[in-house]
């Protein structure tokens, strides 16, 4: 039924609950499917589309959970949606381009940097700031530069959203949270669009991995939504410090 041994897929739902949890709050969840998917025996192409397909399921269900707490309007994010998507396509389709050698040189100290942000920033807190950008500028600026990175990297993609949201946005740390959902999905489902067509998505492995992403996903949001930037910013600097070790890890083994 899987393509891979039962206990492995066990193994993989398992992963995929507790990915989905850390990534509705967070961002991050990658950072433990993709190591996971590697070691179940899926080679680098592999493991990133069927990340998409799944991790796709988690970010829907977490952009719904925030929506339906009142946090969000989809429907207000509609353009910003269709932007992400387009450049989370375009990304897949052009990661061929860009090393990912640089880019695991030049992320650790980007996603440090994040992580540094949110741990020192005084007054970060659910209630918003100044807005630096207009809704339209930030629309065609921040948000297609980070779903195209999604589209063939990944690694950080909800940690970048949330600080484009908070510095650039002026949102509050929960608000910011809820907004990045929608985005992510839409550059999880452009980029995925491009994976299916490469014949590399384990199907039976990701779709299974996709119902546990839900879970975790509907419980991680539900967690943020009553605890908020006391919960959102520790955890969203353990994530970012983790994926930026993981990346210096591999650039050092390389």
């Amino acid at each position: 039924m899987f393509e891979v041994t039962a206990d492995l897929a066990l193994l993989l739902i398992l992963a995929a609950f507790v990915a989905g949890f850390v990534d509705a709050i967070a961002g991050g969840g990658g950072l433990i499917t993709v190591p996971a998917l590697l070691l179940a025996g899926a080679n680098p192409v592999q493991a990133l589309a069927t990340n998409k397909l799944q991790g796709t399921f988690g970010a829907a269900t977490a952009a719904v959970s925030y929506a339906r707490a009142g946090q969000v309007k989809l429907r207000h994010q509609a353009r910003m949606a269709v932007v992400a998507g387009l450049s989370g396509a375009a990304g897949a389709m052009v990661a061929h381009l860009i090393p990912a050698e640089v880019l695991r040189i030049i992320m650790p100290v980007i996603l440090v940097a994040v992580a540094l942000f949110f741990a020192l920033k005084p007054g970060l807190s659910d209630h918003d700031r100044a807005q630096r950008l207009a809704p339209g500028v930030f629309t065609f600026t921040a948000v297609p530069l980070i779903a195209a990175y999604d589209g063939f990297f990944g690694p950080g993609t909800g940690s970048f959203f949330m600080l484009g949201f908070v510095m650039l946005a002026g949102y509050g740390v929960l608000k910011a949270t809820a907004h990045t959902k929608l985005l992510n999905f839409a550059s999880n489902f452009g980029s995925l669009m491009v994976f299916v067509f490469s014949g590399a998505i384990w199907w039976a492995v990701g779709l299974a991995m996709a119902l546990a992403q839900i879970g975790g996903a509907y419980v991680g949001a539900r967690l943020a939504l009553r605890i908020g930037a006391r919960l959102i910013k520790p955890l969203l600097v353990v994530t970012s410090t983790a994926m930026a070790a993981r990346l210096i890890w591999q650039v050092w083994q390389g």
